[in-house]
């Protein structure tokens, strides 16, 4: 009888809470011991479910996705939009669990941020980008409630952060439109008080999760000049009361590279009814509050794909026999492993720094310099870690030979889904300028240099305190490269951006292993954080190149 061919095992997940070594370790150094166990029973939960039932759901659901139909079969426009299984899924858990709720109870003051984005952290792999209503929701819930426009939060905070399913909302955020992209001052939909209520008239290019009930958006008062500062923040429901379009017409769905599951929409505004947030004006300013929510989550999101890309990359390596042995066993293997396993710590610290930061400015337990801090490091953890992601996960991808690149098994969408982290919220180059106007309207260099020295204080170890004075010399030398370029004038400046924010936050993932890896020795008595460090500064920190502006204006244009 004939041998029974080979079939190859595919990797397996488990609870992945409890075989989070990096969380775990985190929370355990982070938390008091009393906010530790309460919480555990809820992110064991949503560990059990990330490694289990979404997931098994996710690869299932693989090839659906939204559909849009415009009219019914009498030819009303209904614009209606059917969500995958796993999507409709995915609302019910984000609702029932709090994934927005958590930061806004506040049951742990200080460290509901912390509590809310481990969950978020777990449940994004599996959840085909959920997560993309979830932080938009988010971050109008924060921008309404820094807005003080009570009408509007005794309407809708309720709502966004429900935890029944059936009365849960979610929000838009309706910025990009075609002539302006990253540059929203440019926007042209207009905004007309008409008979004392305020319509809208535009075209909206980008509109992500169009089955939100409101969106935040943008759009210029009728006679206001051009520019950001003319235009206003506006609260818009997309449903009237009739549960019909809200004057309001999805033209089609975008057909991406990545997050195929995201309904996003071209629309045309059609008179459709708003209310302002804040004033007639300033509308880019008054948007920021949601747009620093939307990055911590876009910088947690990062995080939270490496991770599930080492899980299936590690399980699967000790699955598969190439050559004699399981390939976890191969040195070559193991060390490609390992120094993507280096990145993820790196940008899982620096995302929940900035996570910490936004938890004590909440709960109002964060000074003038933490303030300062949370605005500069927010865009930097952001750009950072988005492109950490992709970097990684194209390496999870080649861990798994021909098998990574064939679609059902689930895997390439991992980096198709990690190219849009880069982009969604401000590219890398957008925010390494946003970086340095944020340097300039704060104590600059010296601020970042001062919590990098309060980070790195507890390090005793020799062989990290080395690595401490590694941290220094990279700042040093980023404040160095800023003062010059800055006297060199604007362009030299904005040409090193993106490198000197990259520099910056490669340095203050470094300080942020050292300390969880001094904290893990004495504690767990576990060098893994230690190797981590060690490996991610041996990957390099200091990413600023001695290059002349000239030979990079001719390499740009070289064909």
């Amino acid at each position: 009888m004939p041998n029974a061919p080979f079939i190859q095992a595919p990797p397996q997940l488990g609870n992945q809470f409890n075989a989070d070594r990096v969380l775990r370790a985190y929370l355990s150094r982070t938390l008091p011991p009393q906010v530790l166990t309460e919480i555990e029973p809820t992110l064991t939960r949503m560990g059990e479910l990330a490694g289990g039932e979404l997931y098994q759901l996710q690869l299932v659901d693989r090839l659906n996705e939204p559909v849009h139909t415009p009219f019914d079969a009498w030819g009303n426009r209904i614009d209606r939009i059917d969500l995958t299984p796993l999507w409709q899924k995915a609302a019910r858990i984000a609702a029932e669990e709090g994934l927005i709720a958590t930061a806004y109870e506040r049951r742990h003051r200080e460290f509901s941020r912390v509590h809310q984005f481990s969950l978020v952290y777990l449940f994004t792999p599996s959840s085909d980008f959920y997560s993309c209503p979830l932080a938009m929701t988010d971050g109008a819930a924060k921008s309404l409630v820094v807005s003080g426009n009570e009408p509007l939060i005794a309407r809708a905070l309720p709502r966004l952060t429900n935890r029944d399913p059936s009365l849960a909302w979610t929000s838009g955020q309706w910025m990009t439109e075609a002539v302006g992209g990253s540059d929203v001052g440019l926007t042209e939909t207009i905004a007309r008080n008409e008979t004392g209520a305020w319509r809208l008239y535009g075209r909206k290019w980008f509109t992500s999760a169009i089955t939100s009930q409101m969106a935040l958006t943008l759009a210029r008062p009728v006679g206001n000049p051009p520019g950001g500062r003319g235009l206003a923040l506006f609260y818009v429901e997309t449903r009237d009361a009739d549960r019909k379009p809200n004057h309001i017409v999805v033209n089609r769905l975008k057909d991406k590279l990545g997050t195929r599951k995201i309904p996003t929409a071209e629309l045309e505004l059609e008179g459709t009814p708003a209310q302002l947030v804040y004033g007639t004006t300033d509308g880019v300013r008054n948007i920021a509050p949601m747009l620093n929510v939307t990055r911590t989550w876009n910088a947690v999101t990062s995080v939270a794909l490496m991770r599930r890309g080492l899980a299936l990359a590690r399980d699967y390596a000790k699955r598969r026999v190439a050559f004699g042995a399981p390939l976890i066993e191969k040195p070559l293997h193991a060390d490609t492993l390992a120094g993507m396993q280096a990145e993820y710590e790196g940008a899982f610290h620096l995302a929940f720094f900035v996570v910490e930061l936004l938890g004590r400015s909440e709960a109002g337990n964060a000074g003038a310099e933490q303030q300062e801090l949370l605005r500069v490091l927010t865009p930097i953890a952001k750009l950072t870690t988005g492109k950490q992601v992709v970097a990684v996960l194209s390496e999870v991808i080649e861990c798994f030979g021909g098998a990574g690149y064939v679609e059902d098994t689930g895997l390439p969408q991992l980096l198709r889904d990690a190219q849009v982290l880069p982009i969604w919220e401000g590219t890398t180059n957008v925010l390494a300028l946003d970086t340095l106007r944020a340097l300039h309207d704060t104590a600059g260099m010296a601020l970042l240099q001062r919590e990098v020295g309060y980070i790195q204080q507890g390090v005793r170890e020799p062989v990290l305190l080395r690595l401490t004075a590694q941290v220094e010399r990279v700042l040093e030398q980023a404040a160095e490269w800023l003062n010059g370029a800055m006297q060199s004038g604007a362009n030299a400046t904005e040409a090193g951006a993106r490198r000197f924010a990259l520099t910056v936050g490669r340095a203050l993932e470094l300080a942020l292993l050292l300390r969880q890896a001094q904290w893990s020795l004495e504690h767990e008595q576990d060098a893994r954080a230690t190797a981590a460090a060690r490996l991610f500064a041996a990957q390099g920190v200091n990413v600023l190149a001695e290059m002349r502006l000239d030979d990079a204006s001719i390499l740009a244009r070289d064909a």
